[in-house]
């Protein structure tokens, strides 16, 4: 299986890059992004690109892939809606349609998250935003579009965040993270479950098109 990874240098991106890389049935990663993840491996291939709207000049090197995991993704704290949107839905669609061109076959994840609103009206602008992402992805005819809706996530494996008060609090959270695990299972998962979960969709496929949390971990269980 051929894969290609938008997002790889962010915390859930990098979570599904190591699962990637370490199962044997993928024979090669493509991780896209304005910056290089900073790791070699000999499945792994590169493509740093500024312009995430325009792949007009390196489209050669986006055929002939499987999967899609679309873990590209910025937080709403700051932002109006138009802001939000643009790196949210119009650089996601854009992306996508440029896929499903070169590879109609392809399974497309997109990392959502839990409470998405898929009716487009809710009060919460960020999850109304995701919603809609989330209806235009479902739309198009790849040969299947998921949608995974985590809530809290812990990374593993020494993988962090870059962003520095959400690193904060996961050093924070670390310790108390098996209790979570044990009083609230529908409400957290891990980067590995998240990559784990991933793969398992691409090959087998999924019996829900959108996958809440609880979905996520009873599938990379």
């Amino acid at each position: 299986m051929k894969i290609i990874i938008f997002g790889a240098t962010g915390m859930v991106g990098q979570g599904v890059l190591r699962e990637c890389l370490l199962d044997a049935g993928v024979s090669s990663v493509l991780a896209v992004g304005r910056s290089a993840t900073g790791q070699q491996h000999p499945k792994l291939q590169e493509l740093v690109h500024k312009d995430l709207l325009d792949f007009s000049s390196v489209e050669d090197r986006l055929s002939g892939y499987d999967a899609c995991f679309f873990c590209l993704g910025v937080s709403a704290a700051g932002l109006n809606e138009q802001q939000y949107r643009r790196v949210t839905y119009d650089l996601t669609i854009a992306i996508a349609k440029v896929l499903l061109r070169l590879n109609p076959a392809m399974t497309f994840i997109y990392v959502s998250g839990a409470g998405t609103d898929s009716t487009e009206r809710g009060r919460m602008m960020w999850a109304r935003v995701k919603g809609e992402t989330e209806n235009a992805l479902l739309q198009m005819p790849f040969r299947a579009a998921c949608m995974f809706r985590p809530a809290y996530i812990q990374p593993l494996h020494g993988i962090k965040t870059k962003t520095r008060w959400y690193a904060a609090f996961y050093a924070v959270m670390a310790p108390l993270f098996p209790l979570w695990k044990v009083l609230l299972p529908k409400y957290v998962t891990t980067t590995e479950c998240i990559g784990r979960a991933m793969l398992k969709v691409a090959r087998q496929g999924a019996e829900k098109r959108i996958l809440e949390n609880q979905d996520i971990n009873s599938i990379c269980a």
